[in-house]
């Protein structure tokens, strides 16, 4: 996809059809290189309104503590275990932590991959370490436990 801009107007053009999904890392680059993070002001950056709720969203996402190398050893790494695309995209934008959040990501977990589950779920947490968002404890989550306790 080329953009191309005169004055405020831009113009998309497809380069090649159906290329696949976007990985959240790399939307949030594209949205970085069009100047979403530089202009707090929300006014002087070439990024629509819409885009900036997006780029709001991502950079608390797993996706801000994503790097280019991060995902490529990721999907290297994982070809052992034979997941589809869809599957290693929807790994990578989740970054699921736990036996419970990588269930339902990946069909037929159990006979796909019996045992090796929990390898590569080590393996999310090696390759992708939590962003400052995901390693805070919620406020009020502790305190519900200090209540329980």
């Amino acid at each position: 996809m080329v953009l191309s801009s005169s004055a405020t107007e831009f113009v998309m053009k497809i380069l090649k059809e159906n290329m696949g999904p976007l990985t959240n890392f790399e939307v949030l680059d594209f949205l970085r290189s069009r100047g979403a993070a530089k202009d707090p002001t929300r006014v002087l950056a070439p990024v629509a309104p819409s885009e900036f709720k997006v780029y709001d969203y991502l950079v608390h996402s797993a996706a801000c503590s994503q790097t280019r190398e991060s995902i490529t050893e990721f999907v290297a790494k994982c070809k052992p275990y034979k997941l589809t695309k869809s599957e290693i995209t929807n790994i990578i934008n989740i970054r699921p932590s736990s036996y419970v959040e990588i269930d339902p990501l990946i069909e037929n977990l159990d006979s796909r991959l019996g045992e090796s589950v929990e390898e590569l779920v080590e393996l999310v947490v090696q390759v992708f370490p939590p962003s400052s968002e995901q390693s805070k404890p919620d406020e009020n989550e502790s305190k519900e436990l200090k209540d329980i306790m």
